[in-house]
């Protein structure tokens, strides 16, 4: 299956169970693929792939981003696009990596790939490119589960294979 950048995928149950990060958007319901998560590539490690969890709980994460907004005059956390016609949270705050191993499938609906205007997409990557860097210098705080980790267990899987 390729991968593609700014599209939408399911992760197998099996990667939550490796990297055992309590902070991670888990799997919902076993057979139903939910959540699905919105892709990018790592622009230093080439294996490994990012992914931003979505919701439609738009309103809870509005009154989050709002608060945010008004206590820091930006947020890089959150974002907001239609997908599907539905107004959806793009979670940057949740994001994490995995590898194409822990892939299940991309996400279709009617035969055709589910994915976000090119606009939308640059600005989503362009936050979360931000915030991994704020992650690298020191802010682990700025995300919830522990990227470091996940990223440490997965290139060490990758090395070993």
């Amino acid at each position: 299956m390729k991968i593609e950048q700014g599209k939408f995928y399911f992760i197998k149950d099996e990667f939550f169970e490796l990297v055992k990060d309590k902070e991670l958007c888990q799997n919902k319901e076993k057979g139903n693929k939910r959540p699905c998560f919105y892709c990018f590539r790592d622009k230093k490690f080439e294996k490994l792939i990012w992914f931003i969890p979505i919701s439609s709980k738009v309103e809870k994460y509005k009154k989050i981003y709002n608060k945010k907004m008004e206590r820091n005059g930006v947020v890089d956390t959150i974002a907001f696009s239609y997908v599907e016609g539905e107004e959806r949270a793009f979670l940057i705050q949740n994001m994490f990596p995995t590898t194409r191993k822990y892939i299940v499938e991309k996400y279709v609906r009617q035969n055709r790939d589910v994915k976000v205007n090119e606009k939308f997409k640059k600005e989503l990557e362009s936050k979360a490119n931000k915030v991994l860097i704020l992650v690298e210098k020191g802010n682990n705080k700025i995300v919830f589960p522990d990227i470091k980790n996940i990223k440490e267990i997965l290139l060490k899987e990758l090395e070993n294979n």
